[in-house]
């Protein structure tokens, strides 16, 4: 969406759009109605920005709590395997644990 200028001559407003996957210009026009349609052009955009912006925000926010649900995740899979360890199991074919038939209770 730009104020064009062909040859040093007059100024009017264009858009572009894609239609059946090709970049479309679409003339507007001159004058206030042209001017009218550019600012509500202009406002649709900060609000999509602003949109991305809450949504970037919002996806950074979620990253960092996925990151810190991973390390707590590591940690206690970790700690989980102590445990089993330390009470005669041990991890068999494709990670299951399984009770030592040696140890006695």
């Amino acid at each position: 969406m730009a104020w064009e200028t062909r040859n040093g001559v007059g100024r009017y407003y264009t858009r572009s759009k894609r239609v059946n996957g090709r970049v479309v210009r679409e003339y507007i026009g001159t004058g206030p109605l042209a001017e009218l349609i550019a600012a509500q052009d202009a406002e649709r955009r900060a609000e999509r920005e602003q949109q991305r912006q809450a949504w970037n925000a919002e996806r950074s926010e979620l990253e960092a709590l996925e990151s810190s649900v991973d390390r707590f995740s590591g940690a206690l899979s970790q700690l989980t395997g102590l445990l089993l360890v330390n009470a005669g199991y041990y991890r068999h074919h494709r990670g299951r644990w399984r009770r030592r038939r040696d140890q006695g209770d």
